[in-house]
């Protein structure tokens, strides 16, 4: 971006914007996920399938106008955060990247089977990870520097991706590793709402703009005063947006816990049938 964009209008809805290496990279996961499920043999189509579900969520959020106007609008780049780390971290968990690893590679099944590898795939590192990472990314100078520096922006797009996958490979529990129980992968979730009501109220009811960067990198015409009202647009993105994610979540992780109790149920049942003949 050599300037700053013109205001958006809803018939810019459409704009993308084509980043060769980005989709280069995304096309060699989709790629590697493929042969590695091959190789696996066994590996279930559903799981490809959510892989590539999760690819068409990044591609969406980085290149489409989401893409274009990150770095000008912050309710954009508040949209843009959710669409990471609650819609691509999930798809990528239900994909279990991690095990079809281990499956074809032996080193990958030791490094997962290390101190190292155990310590972050644990969900308290997950939990603690996004309990940090949203707050410091959003209320601190940090994201100043994000919008400074385009390789910044990017890092950061990558460490909100492996942020949800982490968090959301505990709260779903389909991986292989340290596994919590059904009914505290529910508490897991709604324990994390707070994180992003926090933070998102915090912005929604700033009286000065926390973010000077804006001032270069906002629309052409935008004012103090507009800027000021986009962070609150973003605060209440992520305030109200991110709960309701947050919520979407917790319905299938509710509904396997119900799952898991009524197999336990019809478990012990039967044994102690078993037992009174």
């Amino acid at each position: 971006m050599t300037g700053p964009l013109a205001p958006f209008r809803w018939r810019d809805v459409t704009l993308t914007q084509v980043s060769p290496v980005a989709l280069a990279v995304l096309a060699a996961l989709a790629i590697a996920y493929a042969l590695a499920a091959r190789r696996a043999g066994t590996w279930p189509r559903a799981r490809t399938g959510w892989f590539v579900a999760g690819l068409v969520a990044l591609a969406l959020a980085t290149q489409s106008v989401l893409g274009v106007y990150d770095r000008a609008y912050f309710g954009d780049h508040m949209i843009q955060h959710l669409a990471l780390i609650m819609v691509a971290g999930p798809l990528l968990a239900l994909a279990m990247p991690l095990d079809l690893l281990a499956a074809v590679s032996p080193r990958a099944r030791a490094a997962l089977a290390s101190r190292a590898g155990q310590a972050l795939t644990h969900p308290l590192v997950a939990f603690g990870a996004y309990f940090v990472f949203i707050p410091v990314t959003h209320l601190t100078g940090l994201f100043n520097v994000v919008l400074a520096h385009p390789w910044a922006h990017e890092a950061e797009h990558l460490a909100f991706v492996v942020v949800g996958y982490l968090f959301f490979r505990a709260a779903l529990g389909r991986e292989s590793g340290r596994q919590l129980h059904p009914g505290l992968r529910l508490v897991y979730v709604m324990a994390a709402v707070p994180v992003d009501t926090f933070t998102g109220l915090a912005l929604a009811m700033s009286s000065h703009n926390p973010f000077p960067a804006y001032v270069g990198l906002a629309p052409r015409g935008s004012t103090a005063g507009s800027i000021l009202a986009d962070v609150h647009l973003g605060g209440a993105i992520m305030w109200i947006g991110g709960d309701a994610l947050m919520l979407a979540w917790a319905i299938p992780i509710a509904w396997a816990w119900v799952r898991e109790e009524d197999r336990r149920t019809a478990a012990l049942d039967a044994q102690l049938d078993a037992q009174g003949r």
